[in-house]
């Protein structure tokens, strides 16, 4: 299909984005240089407690780092929330989905420093108290002579279940309602750290000024999750009055929400963009769950497409108009505004044409989109593509077979596309098929900084 938008409007001017550019990298710095410098905080205020100074034996050596690997896996818990607290500066410069994957590897490092701080705890204690190990953790719990151990003890059971719960093997295994219940123990087991934390240990009873940083550091974390991720949504809900409208069905196992509300325009959603979704109903009002645009909002209407891959998404096509929505974003950098390039390829793998849809609203001048689809009739929104005026392109087939396997290679995408190593790349779909398209363009030689990926997946 020839390309009947003109190429005037093509790309953002090269002086905004560097000057976005520019303030992207200064924010982002901004931001490590916080929380290292907290971090740094922290080891002072270890230090200046006498942790390496007034360490003599074996057992105060122990109980020395058992009090910095409790300290800092106190301040990465915190940290853990506020990588997930929506705030707009990290969406701006990192996104969301990198925010998800630290925010997975950050978890995993407080449950390995709590459990590192009760490892060398109990050998210290162990070790001046002159008790076999195994004598002194109900010494240290129910004895008497260490207060906050028992809420430290249910708070660091509750950390190794969530990070538990967050192994691959586990995740799959459990049912998200019942995921998303241990993930949100993580708040509680934060609040018993408080308890065990601030009201007992060793630096904060010897310091004001330490016990006063880390009652800041909290009090903070709390602001800015309550500030942030809390109240936005419930003022938005007001704001919006967003509702279901009509429900369509696009495809096998795939529909359209279109959702009306008031001023929708003022959500300022760009096409790639995604937000967080709440339908309040009485199953399904407590769950969050994140779904690009598949249509821009207009003043009073925007639009979703959601496929059935599991329990909530198959109850989607239940929904009854007038139901009441909760959303949270818009979030995600998948967008026109990091485009560098004139030419452009979109390559959208099943469901996720959604966000390659919008973005076909924005992007302006040469532009192709490759559709990759099991079979020709899995290719929904296929007309609205056909009409926005870029060259498309259904690729259908089973990569398992024969035929199928060398689909979107290097040699067949080169072949669909003999420009490609001069577009810019937007990719999103299955974390499969990105991950193979990565490794696609990595052989084609064309520079990460021109490939943008969204693996649809959480």
């Amino acid at each position: 299909m020839e390309t009947l938008v003109a190429a005037t409007a093509a790309r953002p001017a090269a002086g905004s984005r560097s000057r976005r550019g520019t303030a992207t990298c200064l924010a982002a710095c901004l931001l490590a240089l916080v929380a290292a410098g907290n971090a740094a905080a922290i080891i002072w205020l270890w230090y200046h407690g006498g942790n390496i100074t007034a360490v003599h034996s074996q057992g105060e050596l122990l109980t020395s780092i058992a009090r910095i690997t409790g300290l800092l896996g106190a301040y990465a818990a915190l940290l853990q929330v506020i990588l997930l607290a929506r705030l707009p500066v990290l969406e701006r410069t990192v996104g969301f989905d990198r925010l998800t994957v630290w925010h997975r590897w950050n978890g995993f490092a407080v449950v390995w420093l709590i459990v590192a701080h009760v490892f060398f705890s109990i050998w210290g204690y162990a070790d001046m108290d002159r008790l076999p190990v195994l004598k002194e953790i109900p010494t240290m719990i129910w004895g008497g002579h260490y207060p906050g151990m028992i809420v430290a003890t249910i708070g660091t059971f509750l950390f190794v279940a969530v990070a538990a719960s967050s192994l691959l093997i586990a995740r799959r295994r459990l049912d998200y309602r019942a995921w998303y219940a241990v993930h949100f123990t993580v708040y509680a087991a934060i609040a018993l750290g408080w308890f065990h934390q601030i009201p007992t240990g060793n630096e904060l009873v010897l310091s004001s000024a330490a016990q006063d940083y880390w009652k800041s550091l909290y009090l903070a974390t709390l602001a800015l999750l309550v500030g942030f991720r809390v109240l936005p949504p419930l003022v938005n809900a007001f704001r919006y009055r967003l509702r279901v409208a009509e429900v369509v069905e696009e495809g096998p196992g795939v529909v359209s929400l279109r959702l009306t509300g008031h001023g929708l325009d003022r959500l300022q959603a760009a096409g790639g963009q995604f937000f967080l979704w709440r339908f309040l109903t009485r199953r399904s009002w407590y769950e969050a769950h994140p779904f690009s645009l598949s249509a821009l909002p207009d003043r009073d209407s925007l639009r979703i497409t959601v496929k059935a891959l599991g329990d909530f998404t198959s109850r989607m096509r239940e929904l009854r108009p007038g139901t009441r929505v909760m959303a949270e974003g818009p979030f995600g950098t998948f967008t026109a505004a990091v485009r560098r390039r004139d030419k452009v390829l979109l390559i959208a793998g099943g469901i996720g044409v959604t966000p390659i849809r919008t973005l076909l609203e924005e992007l302006r001048g040469d532009v192709v989109v490759v559709y990759r689809v099991l079979r020709d009739d899995d290719a929904v929104l296929r007309d609205e593509l056909e009409q926005s005026g870029a060259e498309l392109h259904v690729v259908a087939g089973d990569h398992a077979t024969g035929d199928g396997r060398n689909l979107l290679s290097p040699a067949h995408l080169r072949l669909l596309i003999p420009d490609v190593d001069e577009r810019e790349i937007y990719v999103c779909g299955p974390p499969a098929m990105t991950a193979a398209l990565e490794r696609t363009v990595r052989t084609l030689h064309i520079p990460r900084k021109h490939v943008h990926v969204e693996r649809f997946a959480l």
